[in-house]
């Protein structure tokens, strides 16, 4: 699926993979969100976990660019190839938190996501380098990596999981 290039099609593409999440998202409770496909530790809660983290590091990344501070990107201390060993605590950490918590936090984070790319315009969005911490990519495709795209893949994860399990 190629990368939205105006802020419409960002919308849109948060809204319809969003509304597909959570309809898979209807059937998962407590029990369920424990599961896992086969040799992966990662459940469906640390999936969840780990989706609503990464939207609030986009938001730091974002204020943190504003404000003139060094922004680190993936992560302080951490290279693109090293987000296994980054990831890790945050599935853990979400297989210990109940279900409904992670729910009501994953929604609160999609939600600022969503205010947020709506009170951008095109051009904060998808003008090359008018976020010098977004190198090569816009802030707009920040955006989508942070929230469409993690809900497709959380998406397909959860389908799987739920599948493996009958």
């Amino acid at each position: 699926m190629p990368a939205a290039t105006n802020k419409i099609d960002l919308l849109t593409v948060f809204d319809k993979d969003l509304a597909k999440l959570r309809k898979t998202l209807d059937g998962v409770d407590e029990a369920k969100a424990s599961l896992s496909i086969p040799d992966d530790d990662t459940t469906i809660k640390g999936v969840i976990a780990h989706r609503t983290h990464w939207m609030g590091m986009f938001h730091g990344w974002y204020e943190d660019g504003v404000e003139g501070r060094e922004v680190h990107v993936p992560a302080k201390g951490y290279k693109w190839n090293q987000l296994k060993e980054y990831n890790a605590p945050l599935y853990e950490k979400g297989n210990e938190t109940p279900w409904a918590d992670l729910l009501s936090g994953f929604e609160a984070a999609c939600d600022k996501l969503r205010r947020f790319i709506a009170s951008q315009d095109n051009e904060s969005l998808y003008t090359s380098g008018a976020h010098a911490w977004t190198g090569k990519w816009t802030l707009g495709r920040f955006a989508e990596a942070s929230g469409p795209s993690h809900f497709r893949s959380a998406n397909t994860y959860i389908r799987k999981a739920l599948r493996n399990a009958k």
